[in-house]
């Protein structure tokens, strides 16, 4: 059986204010965006509450209308704002009781070539159980799978399944598998949180597979908060969901589950802090002692083509890619590793499809990792 991992960025449409090729392109946006939502919830506004949210307003350049070139302000019932003729606005509603509405983002369409190129990836991949990250929907993926992959022939996947988790862009985590490996129960974690408050930026969904010759595996898909935006507090928030993601492993295991996988991209390399619960001593509290789990990447003869790395350039700080398995999974793997085709390379480091002509039209700017395990 192949087992595979792969950070989609978006299938058909993406937030535009996303569309950069680098987190720190519109970092300052999207700092303002999560700071005004978290503004915008409070009862009562303050002062200073009325003050913050015309500077972020006119950061995200809704200051002279609720339209931007990245942004919608939308204002369903009452007011937040009023616009005066003399080009000044005063924030009118007193709080969230006052009006209903919201501060959205523009989405733009993916090219179609950069689809092509996604669906090439995963129709290579030839992966019984793909776990995938930065979906839209569930829809989403169905139209994927149906309208996409079934020219490029071979198998369909025969179950698919994604859970709407935290991120109200559409980038969330879901899992595709073939039709002898249907789908048990799932358990879903966005309800998670710790004295800080929700846990994970998306989810951590647990998909049971179900082995054609019998028993289960446990996958946990993960997209940690990403070190793009959001300061020394992004990376607190991954080794919190690090420290829930190693109890909720140690948990299954103490259950009788021998067959785990956690993946996707954690967003941090192996030496970092951040993931130490899952790939070093464990940090404080629960998962304190050291994790069993090991990177798949550890697999004598791993193939990753010479580049250490998953994202990008691919050099050995873009590491944040992983397929990590309990004991008894690793102890079955037979082969592993990355397939890069479908991620642009200026200078040539690597093979891209024929077709992949513009950085634009890059499947992903993640590689996919795969790993065949005899069950």
């Amino acid at each position: 059986m192949r087992l595979a991992s792969y950070s989609v960025e978006n299938l058909f449409d993406r937030a535009r204010v996303l569309a950069t090729g680098t987190w720190s392109a519109n970092r300052r946006l999207l700092d303002a965006y999560t700071d005004l939502t978290k503004v915008l919830q409070q009862q009562q506004y303050s002062a200073d509450d009325t003050r913050t949210i015309l500077r972020l307003l006119d950061t995200l350049g809704l200051t002279a209308s609720d339209e931007s070139e990245l942004f919608y302000l939308r204002q369903n019932r009452g007011r937040l704002v009023r616009r005066s003729r003399d080009g000044s606005v005063t924030v009118v509603a007193t709080g969230r009781g006052d009006w209903i509405g919201w501060v959205e983002m523009k989405r733009e369409s993916v090219s179609d070539l950069a689809v092509h190129h996604t669906a090439q990836v995963v129709h290579d991949l030839d992966a019984d159980v793909l776990a995938v990250v930065e979906a839209e929907d569930r829809w989403a993926l169905r139209h994927f799978n149906a309208d996409q992959l079934a020219p490029l022939g071979g198998r369909l996947f025969g179950h698919v399944m994604l859970i709407d988790g935290n991120d109200e862009r559409g980038i969330d985590v879901g899992i595709l598998t073939r039709g002898d490996h249907p789908l048990g129960p799932i358990v879903s974690h966005v309800d998670d949180a710790d004295l800080a408050g929700p846990i994970f930026s998306r989810d951590c969904p647990e998909y049971t597979v179900s082995l054609a010759g019998g028993g289960t595996l446990l996958v946990l898909v993960n997209h940690f908060k990403s070190k793009g935006y959001g300061g020394a507090g992004a990376t607190v928030r991954r080794k919190r969901q690090a420290q829930r993601v190693r109890e909720i492993y140690e948990q299954r295991r103490e259950e009788g589950h021998d067959l785990i996988a956690v993946v996707g991209d954690l967003n941090d390399t192996p030496d970092s802090d951040a993931l130490s619960p899952l790939l070093g001593s464990g940090g404080n509290g629960v998962a304190a002692s050291p994790s069993d789990l090991r990177d798949v990447s550890a697999v004598a003869g791993f193939d990753d083509g010479g580049w250490p790395g998953t994202y990008g350039t691919a050099s050995k700080g873009n590491k944040i890619d992983y397929v990590l398995c309990s004991p008894a999974l690793l102890d079955s793997v037979t082969a592993a590793g990355v397939r890069r085709e479908g991620v642009w390379t200026a200078s040539g480091r690597w093979p891209m499809y024929p077709t992949l002509t513009r950085a634009e039209d890059a499947a992903s700017d993640h590689a996919a990792l795969w790993a065949d395990v005899d069950l």
